[in-house]
């Protein structure tokens, strides 16, 4: 990676109302799509895609674009609503004609997508949707839809493993956003391995922001740890107030915790012993990670995230696929999407299963004063 790829973003992204015509082999460009939350409560993830893909689109185009072709990027604001995700992905399809659509960041607009792409035969590569399932339709998996994220179930269960070895927890409390489904599988999958004493388990609604009275139900009971499966709005009120009231066990929470806004609403001060799921830490030592890290931050002026790698990482899978299928067709970019194997990204090197979920291993960060002080791997099962 080189910072000179990264030049005048605006330039190199044609974000067109409307399509001018499928891409062909004959065509000058290769054109590829995103279904984003811009705006709306997913934006603090959904933003931060937008800006890995252009960033990695840059760069390809810089190192002379794919198959001879610059690439086109294309994306619009689903605006955190499942409805306006279906729409996007129709218009990307079908006006906008791309070969392959990136996104969207959360499982629910993952799935309302998944109807629309299968439709017109586009794949799409999901950068954060970790729903069990999203892959799936019943027993068959959805030939047009991957993913470059672990799955709930393994990061529930990469959670309690944690809990269990190396807090040595025997006894534990759940905090659950029972309003997604998000939330209520991470917390199954926690309870089905955490071989302890489950000695509460209280309900909170995305949006609340006064947890006082469920916190106070558990501030007197005996346990070792807290896990919070939930997004960081949420997870970020319940440390404050947690820790202001003088609860000092360890928190747990999952993948939704990786942003920065967790810490500025809980406040550095309150976030000790705070532990989370991530795809991917800045403390790597891969140089690769560090040029990505450096080079986004050049760009945009801000520290990239989990959710800006994993997106970067979706769109070189698809640069990959392309080059591998020597092809800008939608069927052969899907059937080398599916052979691939040994796939080196900054979120680790993964191979697809049969079900187009990546096999990949998780970090658990420990964040001390709002501040990564150390991780862990949990490899997948064999």
């Amino acid at each position: 990676m080189k910072k000179k790829f990264l030049m005048g973003l605006a330039s190199v992204f044609v974000l067109a109302a409307c399509g001018n015509g499928a891409t062909t082999e004959e065509s000058d460009t290769i054109k590829l799509g995103g279904n984003f939350e811009l705006s709306g409560g997913a934006s603090a993830y959904g933003t931060l895609m937008d800006e890995g893909i252009k960033m990695a689109v840059a760069e390809q185009n810089a190192a002379d674009g794919l198959l001879g072709k610059e690439i086109e990027y294309v994306s619009y604001d689903n605006k955190s609503e499942p409805s306006e995700s279906t729409s996007v992905a129709t218009r990307l399809a079908t006006e906008d004609n791309v070969v392959a659509i990136l996104g969207p960041a959360t499982t629910g607009a993952a799935n309302a997508q998944s109807p629309a792409v299968t439709r017109a035969k586009v794949p799409a590569i999901l950068p954060a949707a970790t729903g069990d399932g999203v892959t799936m339709d019943g027993d068959s998996v959805l030939e047009y839809v991957f993913r470059v994220c672990f799955q709930d179930s393994f990061q529930g269960k990469a959670l309690a493993e944690f809990a269990q070895t190396d807090l040595q927890a025997t006894k534990a409390v759940i905090l659950v956003d029972n309003s997604t489904d998000y939330a209520i599988g991470l917390a199954d999958a926690f309870k089905e391995t955490f071989t302890g004493d489950i000695v509460a388990e209280e309900n909170f609604t995305a949006g609340d922001t006064d947890f006082k009275a469920i916190l106070t139900n558990i501030a007197n009971l005996d346990y070792d740890v807290i896990f919070l499966p939930g997004y960081y709005e949420e997870g970020g009120l319940i440390i404050k107030q947690a820790r202001e009231m003088g609860i000092v066990q360890p928190i747990l929470g999952p993948d939704g915790f990786a942003n920065s806004t967790l810490v500025e609403l809980a406040g550095a001060d309150n976030v000790d012993n705070v532990f989370y799921a991530s795809h991917f830490t800045p403390n790597s030592e891969d140089p690769k990670v560090q040029d990505f890290l450096a080079d986004f931050e050049a760009e945009y002026g801000k520290p990239a995230d989990s959710f800006a790698a994993l997106a970067y990482d979706a769109a070189q899978l698809v640069f990959d696929a392309i080059a591998n299928a020597d092809s800008t067709d939608p069927q052969a970019i899907t059937d080398a999407l599916a052979a691939t194997e040994d796939f080196e990204g900054v979120t680790g090197t993964f191979s697809f299963d049969e079900n187009h979920n990546p096999i990949k291993s998780a970090f658990v960060i420990e964040l001390q004063d709002g501040v990564e002080v150390g991780n862990s791997i949990v490899e997948p099962a064999k």
